[in-house]
């Protein structure tokens, strides 16, 4: 112990702390400024991804409350899909996550048996990969332009957009007259000229594209195109089309 030492052996201790650690930075291979360099860049990478995982985890924590109904609340099921997440302006990628359609909100596995509940209101936009294909999806956040409100998977984005919302329902005693039930259930939005418009098929489609409607119908015709609710992604080539004629 130093004050314990002849006074010839004692030294200023800020002496002692510079020797401490240079030896210590020597022996770590960060010595002379290339190991101040490096220490700094290790400190700034390491408040770097502090803030993103700030940013990332931004959230409260989940729990399950419907376990005692039969099927689950989630768009492909209980399983945890790869996937991106964008947080305000920010993207971080492969990322374990779920979407829960009975309440739209976006769920991240932090941790084996940790859940985190995102803030909706953060989210941009999220991704996931369901059987090799991946699905996009963003946050309308209550736009009261379009009339959407929360998150909606994008099948097509161009001049015009194709929109799925998806929802889960409970239905009562279902199951054998005992069991509560999820059902999932989506409705079709077509985006035109910043209005937005609800598809149930193709009448409601054509109604909405009136001032081309004939264009319309005989490039289906010819490419022998039908559209359908049940198939939403049939609606794309033509909406595809009509953003290519439109002015």
């Amino acid at each position: 112990m130093l004050n314990q030492l002849p006074a010839k052996y004692l030294m200023n201790k800020n002496i002692l702390l510079y020797l401490l650690l240079y030896a210590i930075s020597a022996g770590s291979g960060l010595s002379g400024q290339s190991g101040i360099d490096e220490l700094h860049s290790s400190q700034i990478i390491r408040q770097e991804l502090i803030k993103e995982n700030q940013i990332l985890f931004n959230g409260k924590v989940w729990r399950n409350l419907y376990s005692t109904i039969r099927g689950d609340q989630f768009l492909f099921g209980t399983e945890y899909l790869q996937g991106s997440l964008t947080i305000n302006g920010i993207t971080f990628n492969n990322q374990n996550l779920n979407y829960d359609i009975y309440n739209d909100e976006v769920l991240i596995r932090k941790s084996p048996g940790s859940v985190v509940q995102l803030n909706k209101e953060m989210v941009d936009s999220f991704t996931l990969i369901f059987d090799f294909k991946t699905y996009r999806f963003k946050n309308t956040r209550e736009d009261s332009l379009t009339g959407l409100d929360g998150f909606v998977k994008v099948l097509y984005s161009g001049k015009s957009a194709l929109y799925i919302k998806y929802r889960k329902e409970i239905e009562a005693l279902a199951v054998e007259d005992k069991y509560d039930l999820f059902f999932r259930t989506y409705k079709l939005y077509f985006l035109e000229r910043g209005i937005v418009n609800q598809v149930s098929g193709k009448s409601d489609f054509l109604k909405v594209l009136e001032g081309n409607k004939t264009q319309i119908k005989d490039y289906m015709k010819k490419n022998k195109l039908k559209v359908s609710k049940k198939e939403p992604e049939s609606f794309v080539p033509v909406i595809r089309y009509y953003d290519s004629i439109s002015q």
